[in-house]
């Protein structure tokens, strides 16, 4: 018997949403803001920092807030209609939209609880050559979102060559 998308999608999304939460408030509880303690060498850091904007620190400026809310809430609709659409036993799909929406969810939940910002505290780079400071929801839906286009490519190639 083949395993539903339900039985895949629910865990995953609550497992990428708790650990995130769980992440967060340890981040936030046990390091100072924007003071670096390395993890592994100077290459994976910890580093607390509070983004009021989104990936990559990009602003809405005085509406980010509400603005990436609302985004954040049309995207979940979006993915929602997605999932249901698909077929009782599309597990692929199904990892990957949790994975998106787990993530969505986190960092929605933290610009909701507080103005402060979405808490980011992973900072990888070498030396003074940083990439940006992320968290566990934004690996989820870094992850779904490449998971997610790679298979909709795939399926929309396989229709091309069928039709």
């Amino acid at each position: 018997m083949s395993v539903r998308k339900t039985h895949l999608f629910w865990p995953v999304l609550f497992t990428v949403f708790l650990t995130d939460c769980g992440t967060k408030r340890l981040a936030v509880e046990h390091l100072p803001p924007y003071v670096p303690h390395e993890v592994l060498g100077d290459v994976v850091q910890f580093t607390l920092a509070f983004n009021t904007g989104a990936a990559m620190s990009v602003s809405l400026g005085a509406f980010s807030r509400v603005g990436f809310t609302l985004l954040t809430f049309v995207a979940l609709l979006v993915l929602g209609r997605l999932y249901r659409a698909a077929a009782p036993h599309d597990r692929a799909l199904a990892v990957a939209v949790a994975l998106v929406c787990g993530g969505a969810i986190g960092n929605l939940t933290d610009r909701l609880r507080w103005t402060a910002g979405v808490v980011d505290f992973i900072d990888v780079g070498v030396g003074e050559y940083r990439f940006w400071i992320f968290n566990v929801a934004d690996v989820g839906v870094t992850l779904g979102a490449i998971a997610l286009a790679v298979l909709l490519w795939k399926r929309e190639t396989a229709a091309e060559r069928e039709a």
